[in-house]
């Protein structure tokens, strides 16, 4: 029938509560995008997702926040992307080790499997595995709205999309996002606020809204699931024109 395959899944929670489990996560173009199409579900699914695609890309704004990461230390025994699941992984556990890195962010990525799909046939993280108890941090700074496009374009493609200044990965065991408003006459620029003063997430393709700091951590090989490894799916050819 299959294989049992061990897979690495992800909590979300505020300092006050739990608020789900899941496998990957977006804050800022992906879940303004998201949060834009729940608002026009009586549009066909289709339609929707292609008028809050284009409406964010239009009105395209970055995101000041703070991003928190314990890092997971790899220690390379070649380059090769083939070759990365021969890593050896050692742990970094003293709190010391935190970094934190702040500024303006049209996307912050959180993913913990490669989530491969028609419109990224590579993954939108192409580097994660299902099992290596690590998540892939991908921070997308403030840049024009061309040059933003043109990263969108390379989840198409076989091309790194990562391969931008503006691009920044990391690999982590934990992550926290806090959000920093804007008060005074700049207030106006919290774009991502709902009318509820919250901020939104796309989790799984499921819309949350969170108005405090949110701390994602990965547990390691936490289900079982049927299936196999998706490693040999990377030479896959598919294509998409969707951006």
């Amino acid at each position: 029938m299959g294989h049992i395959q061990a897979v690495d899944v992800c909590t979300f929670s505020t300092p006050r509560k739990l608020l789900r489990f899941g496998f990957s996560a977006m804050f800022g173009f992906g879940a303004r995008t998201l949060a834009l199409a729940e608002r026009h579900r009586w549009m066909p699914s289709s339609q929707r997702k292609d008028f809050a695609f284009i409406k964010t890309l239009a009105d395209l704004k970055p995101e000041e926040c703070e991003l928190s990461f314990l890092p997971l230390q790899i220690l390379q025994e070649d380059t090769h992307e083939k070759d990365r699941k021969k890593k050896e992984r050692m742990r970094k556990g003293s709190k010391d080790q935190w970094q934190k890195i702040q500024g303006h962010f049209l996307n912050v990525s959180i993913m913990a499997i490669p989530c491969l799909c028609s419109m990224a046939p590579r993954g939108l993280a192409p580097n994660t595995r299902l099992n290596n108890g690590s998540m892939a941090l991908i921070v997308v700074q403030n840049t024009s709205r061309t040059e933003f496009i043109k990263h969108l374009k390379r989840y198409t493609t076989a091309k790194n999309q990562f391969n931008f200044p503006f691009v920044e990965t990391y690999t982590v065991q934990e992550v926290k996002v806090q959000p920093r408003l804007k008060s005074g006459p700049d207030a106006k620029e919290n774009v991502c606020l709902s009318a509820e003063g919250n901020y939104p997430w796309n989790i799984d393709g499921d819309l949350m809204k969170e108005a405090s700091e949110v701390h994602v951590r990965v547990h390691p090989q936490l289900i079982d699931l049927y299936g196999v490894n998706t490693d040999d799916l990377e030479s896959s050819q598919v294509t998409c024109t969707c951006i």
